[in-house]
């Protein structure tokens, strides 16, 4: 069972692809190539997003994505 009900800005890289493998694709989508790079597991989602040059908004919406990518995994293992 997983820890955590939602991914924040404030987990870290290498948290989010640990816990949430299923994500990846979005932050590569969005440009976010952190996921390979050693500094995930120290590096904040917002940290990295930043400084990849992506806006608060940008950042939120990737957000979205990848929270909804989680829960519709979540609803096709409940059936």
């Amino acid at each position: 069972m997983r820890k955590k009900e939602k991914i924040t800005r404030g987990m870290t890289l290498g948290e989010i692809i640990k816990e949430y493998p299923e994500t990846v694709e979005v932050m590569l989508k969005r440009g976010l190539h952190c996921v390979g790079c050693h500094i995930a597991a120290w590096e904040t989602l917002e940290q990295g997003a930043k400084a990849h040059g992506m806006s608060d908004k940008d950042i939120e919406s990737m957000l979205k994505e990848m929270n909804g990518v989680v829960k519709n995994i979540k609803e096709e293992s409940k059936k």
